[in-house]
C-alpha cells in the first residue's frame, strides 16, 4: 500500500494505491483520495481515515521547510519512513535533460515519469496551478526543457494589483469581451493557451498535450491542439517511482 502527497504551492493532493496489477498505459486506481490547502496542513491526518499502514510514503514538496516540517509531523502516526522525491538523472523511463537536473522541481519530475506511463510519444507535459509549466517530452523519454509562466490567479492577481482601475474579479470567457472582467479573464487564459501551443509547435507531429492541475480545464477549454486532461499526473508519478510499485 503506497501513501503518494503531492505538495504544492496552493494545496496538498494525496492518494492511496493498493492494488498495482493495472498496465503501464492506465492511470492508477486509487482506494483513497483527498486534497487540503496548503496552510491547513496540519489537519491532513483527519483525511487518512483508511485502515491499515501504508508499507510506503512518497512526497513530492515543493512548498518549502516549514510545510514539509508539519508533514512529517503528520506522519509520525505512520510506521513508514517518508521517502522526498528529488530529481535525478533518470526515472520511469525519463531521462532528465535539465542543465541541473537536481534543480527541476520535484513536482514537474514526478508529473513527467507519470506521463510517460501514460502515453509513449511527443508530448507536452502541462500542470495548471499557482504556476504553469509546459514540458517537453519526447517519444524517447527525454526531457527536453520547458516553459515557467504564472498561473491563472498570478496573472490577474498581477493586474489588480499594480494598476490603479483593475480589480480582482472573475470575468468570462468570450470571442470578444465587452467588459473588464470579461477582458481580464479572456486575456489570461488566451496568454496561457498561447504559450502551450507555441511551444506545441515545436514538436514532431502527432504530438499530445497532457494537461493537469486546478486551472487545466478553462485553459483546455482555449486550445487549439490535441489534448488529454489527467487528474492527478504529479501522483500518477510518485506511485511509479515506489520501489515496491510492481511496474518498476
Amino acid at each position: 500500500m503506497i501513501l503518494a502527497i503531492d505538495c504544492g504551492n496552493s494545496r496538498i493532493k494525496w492518494g492511496l494505491c493498493r492494488g498495482l496489477e493495472s498496465r503501464d498505459s492506465d492511470p492508477i486506481e486509487w482506494s483513497a483520495r483527498g486534497d487540503l490547502a496548503v496552510e491547513a496542513v496540519a489537519g491532513i491526518a483527519d483525511q487518512w481515515l483508511f485502515s491499515g499502514q501504508p508499507s510506503e510514503i512518497m512526497i513530492s514538496n515543493v512548498a518549502g521547510g516549514i510545510i514539509a516540517e508539519r508533514l512529517a509531523v503528520a506522519l509520525g502516526r505512520f510506521q513508514a519512513a517518508p521517502k522526498w522525491i528529488t530529481p535525478g538523472l533518470a526515472e520511469g523511463g525519463v531521462c532528465n535533460g535539465y542543465a541541473d537536473p537536481v534543480a527541476l522541481g520535484a513536482d514537474r519530475w514526478c508529473a513527467l515519469v507519470g506521463a510517460r506511463a501514460l502515453h509513449s510519444g511527443n508530448c507536452l507535459v502541462v500542470m495548471a496551478g499557482t504556476a504553469t509549466t509546459v514540458d517537453w517530452l519526447s517519444a524517447n523519454g527525454e526531457f527536453r526543457g520547458g516553459l515557467i509562466l504564472p498561473g491563472m490567479r498570478l496573472m490577474k492577481q498581477a493586474l489588480s494589483n499594480h494598476t490603479a482601475a483593475l480589480t480582482y474579479a472573475d470575468g468570462e470567457l468570450v470571442d470578444v469581451p465587452r467588459n473588464t472582467a470579461d477582458g481580464i479573464e479572456t486575456g489570461c487564459l488566451l496568454a496561457q493557451a498561447g504559450a502551450i501551443e507555441k511551444m506545441y509547435s515545436r514538436l514532431p507531429v502527432g504530438g499530445l498535450c497532457l494537461m493537469s492541475g486546478g486551472e487545466a480545464a478553462r485553459i483546455a477549454a482555449c486550445l487549439g491542439v490535441p489534448h488529454r486532461r489527467v487528474d492527478n499526473l504529479v501522483l500518477e508519478g510518485i506511485v511509479r517511482m515506489a520501489p515496491g510499485y510492481l511496474g518498476k
